[in-house]
Parts: structure tokens; C-alpha cells; sequence
């Protein structure tokens, strides 16, 4: 059948100006659109429990559940009739969206509750129920190796011969000299680190060498991280 032919036919067989519904229709409107609820809950505290973010946003939070009901029910309009369709994508590109997203993780959830939307709009709730255990399955383990080691800055002022000590006791931790400045006698050096919450004693260590005059420890995002 060509396009033309299947355009054709889904404008005859519409019937887009009859309001009524049949029974199965409206229990399948009511159930996804429920479970898109349910599920898109289940998201917002996914995000609220592993955020690990510098800001957290409780109004991103709760698009993400609203984003999932919209959109199972656009996949519900869509998914009848081929003119519905057709009309919604020309409706949707028009659309444009400013908001900047300040964390990478939060595109991941929010085309997780996009994609959620679809899959149980379009009633495959076999490839949903995978996808949403193999998400968790990805988002525990990276909570687990965020929270085994976190990105901290360390910068400390001393003489050369601190400079030698401090970096002997940081060689067995991830870390990397970001920056040396010098001034007359002493310098300024930042280090990166990745510190568990037994290690933050390590900057204790590092003021106690002799030399040492100030040392500061500063939490970090670990994207910028490299």
C-alpha cells in the first residue's frame, strides 16, 4: 500500500469528530496512563536518592514525572492514527526549550522518564519493566563508585622541601598537580584527589609537614574532574 493509499484510508477511518469510546479503549487509557504515574514516582525517587549533584532541584525532580505521563499520552494519541501523528510532530518541532540542564546525569533521567512514556503508551510493558531494571542496575553502580571516592581540590602554600613531602603522602591516592604558583620563597600548589570520607583526614597530614603554612580542601563537581 502506498503512503498515499494508508494517508487516505486513516483520514476515512478516523473518526475524528466521534467522541464515543469503547470500553477497552478506556481501560487502556486508564491503566498507562496510571502505570506511567506510578513509574515516573518511582524516577523522582531514584533521582532524589542518588543525586550527587552540586544543586539539587526539586522542580526538575518533579518534571520528570509529569514528563512521563505526557508523554505516554501523546504515544496513546499518536499510536491510533497516522493524521494524529503527523499533526502532533508538526505541532511538537515548533517547539522550542531554554532551560539549561546543569547536571550531564539529569539528560539521562529525563530521556529515561521520556522513553518510559513511550514504552508504556505503546503498552510494551515487558521492555519497560527490562529497561527500568537494567537502569537501576546502571544507576546503583554508578552511585557505588561515586561514593567510594569523590573529586576534592587541595591547594597549600610552603617551601621546596614540602613540596616533596606533601606529594610523598598523596602517591598511593588518584591525584594530579593542577597548578604551581610562586612567590619569592613559596608557592601556591593545587591537587586533585580522590578522597573516600576515611581519607579527608589527609589534609591534616599535609599541615602538619613541616614547611606547610595553610592548607584548604574543597569539595568538587567531578566532571570538570580530569
Amino acid at each position: 500500500m502506498s503512503v498515499k493509499a494508508m494517508i487516505k484510508k486513516s483520514i476515512l477511518e478516523s473518526d475524528m469528530y466521534n467522541q464515543s469510546i469503547s470500553l477497552s479503549t478506556l481501560m487502556t487509557i486508564v491503566v498507562d496512563m496510571l502505570l506511567a504515574l506510578v513509574i515516573g514516582i518511582l524516577i523522582y525517587e531514584i533521582y532524589k536518592r542518588y543525586f550527587c549533584g552540586v544543586v539539587y532541584s526539586r522542580t526538575f525532580a518533579l518534571t520528570l514525572i509529569g514528563m512521563t505521563v505526557l508523554t505516554c499520552m501523546v504515544t496513546l494519541a499518536i499510536s491510533t492514527n497516522i493524521v494524529i501523528s503527523l499533526g502532533m510532530v508538526g505541532a511538537l518541532s515548533i517547539v522550542r526549550y531554554r532551560s539549561a540542564v546543569k547536571e550531564p546525569l539529569d539528560i539521562m533521567y529525563l530521556f529515561w522518564s521520556i522513553t518510559m512514556g513511550i514504552t508504556i503508551g505503546a503498552s510494551m510493558y515487558l521492555l519497560g519493566a527490562v529497561g527500568m531494571f537494567f537502569m537501576l542496575i546502571i544507576v546503583a553502580v554508578m552511585h557505588r563508585k561515586q561514593e567510594k571516592a569523590k573529586a576534592y581540590v587541595m591547594i597549600f602554600h610552603g617551601n621546596d622541601e614540602a613540596e616533596k613531602q606533601v606529594l610523598d603522602l598523596v602517591k598511593d591516592i588518584p591525584h594530579g598537580v593542577k597548578s604551581k604558583i610562586t612567590r619569592g620563597d613559596e608557592f601556591e600548589i593545587s591537587v586533585t584527589l580522590d578522597l573516600s570520607e576515611k581519607e579527608l583526614d589527609i589534609a591534616d597530614k599535609v599541615r602538619a609537614v613541616n614547611g606547610v603554612s595553610d592548607v584548604t580542601l574543597i569539595s568538587y563537581n567531578g566532571e570538570y574532574h580530569g
